[in-house]
């Protein structure tokens, strides 16, 4: 197949939609497949796009208000170009907003079936930077509209779809995210690197992520006031400056990736997860694959994610003291910790980027299929999925 996958963040921008669309654009290549990856400009050059093993094309971008690493792609009819010269057959638009609304209606004046990914919570963002509930309105409605004139619309969690459907949303299908378990392994903790943080034996209890208001970073302020505990902080973005100001006793170690974060996240003992906007919470599978207990809110992605009092804590969303107090007590249980590790990781290793890459190549294929039955029956041969129906359940 010939994929045009359209996204709203690429690599060198470091974020669970840029790495998602990457690793699957990787898995497409390895399965014999040809996509070409179509992207808002970085901020730096563009001589990472040539080390890739499938095409990139830019389009412009300007930053966005407050936050200048994260680009919004302009609209641009180059993209229905791009589209034709690759000759794609279907379309996967990757957390579609801004160049993913465009994208669509290029998708759809050259007839080609499109596959939405929904990955970002921007309604919850619009309540983060305080834009008010017409904005937060206004999000769901471009958001809806986009997803409907898509063939199928791909979530990943069962939170995720239920919200999909209360807003209108129709033809969900459950799709989640791989983790790479060979990289994120409890084999790579460090020991120079936990006694370089943790000179006096400190419990490591560490968040990994943007530094951003919608993440809630704040809420970890008192499990950085913790005794025995050291709160180290992974991320990069606009909260930064303010949030090294609220916990100066945490350690801030800026972005990270690869091997690095590898080694980062094997070396903690907690994983601590502030935000409340999660769609599905990429860092929580690799801690989990890390051999980590997390301790996350009770909303959204980590809900399918973190077994309470199994694979780690779910807690009061926005609640920072049972933030703190979850943390408090595994600091405390050396031992329950390594259980709650073990499970975790355990569950995580089916989840495999190869594993949820062929799901996504089954989902291709069936809107493919549906168009081409379409062709052929102009009334329908089987009923509109309804919403929520989990990916597999027909022809995925």
């Amino acid at each position: 197949m010939r994929i045009g996958i359209i996204t709203e963040s690429f690599p060198p921008e470091v974020n669970g939609v840029a790495n998602s669309v990457l690793r699957v654009a990787e898995h497409l290549v390895a399965r014999g497949h040809q996509p070409l990856v179509i992207a808002p400009e970085p901020v730096t050059g563009f001589a990472a796009d040539t080390q890739h093993g499938f095409p990139v094309f830019r389009v412009r971008s300007v930053p966005f208000p407050g936050y200048r690493s994260v680009r919004l792609g302009l609209a641009s009819p180059a993209i229905q170009r791009a589209l034709l010269g690759h000759r794609a057959e279907v379309v996967h638009l990757a957390s579609p907003f801004f160049l993913g609304a465009l994208g669509c209606r290029s998708a759809r004046q050259l007839r080609l079936p499109v596959v939405a990914v929904y990955q970002t919570d921007v309604p919850g963002y619009a309540r983060a930077y305080h834009w008010g509930r017409l904005a937060e309105a206004a999000a769901w409605r471009w958001l809806r509209d986009i997803h409907n004139a898509a063939d199928r619309t791909l979530a990943p969690s069962t939170p995720s779809i239920e919200r999909l459907a209360a807003h209108g949303v129709q033809r969900i299908w459950m799709w989640g995210r791989g983790v790479d378990v060979q990289r994120f392994s409890p084999a790579h903790r460090s020991d120079p690197l936990r006694q370089a943080l943790a000179p006096e034996g400190e419990v490591l209890a560490g968040y990994v992520g943007r530094l951003a208001p919608e993440k809630q970073v704040e809420l970890l302020a008192g499990v950085a006031e913790l005794p025995g505990v050291r709160l180290v902080i992974v991320g990069g973005g606009p909260a930064e400056a303010r949030l090294r100001r609220l916990m100066p006793s945490a350690v801030f170690l800026g972005q990270h990736r690869g091997e690095q974060l590898a080694r980062i996240f094997a070396s903690l003992d907690v994983f601590v997860h502030s935000g409340c906007h999660e769609t599905f919470g990429q860092t929580i599978q690799e801690a989990a694959a890390s051999g980590l207990p997390v301790v996350a809110p009770a909303v959204g992605g980590p809900v399918d994610l973190v077994e309470d009092g199994v694979t780690g804590c779910l807690v009061p969303p926005g609640d920072a003291a049972a933030l703190t107090a979850a943390t408090r007590r595994l600091a405390a249980d050396p031992l329950g910790r390594a259980a709650m590790g073990r499970a975790g990781r355990q569950r995580v290793l089916a989840r495999s980027w190869s594993a949820l890459g062929d799901q996504l190549i089954g989902h291709y294929a069936a809107v493919l299929g549906e168009r081409s039955d379409a062709a052929g029956h102009p009334d329908p041969v089987s009923p509109v999925p309804r919403p929520g129906t989990p990916a597999g359940a027909r022809a995925a």
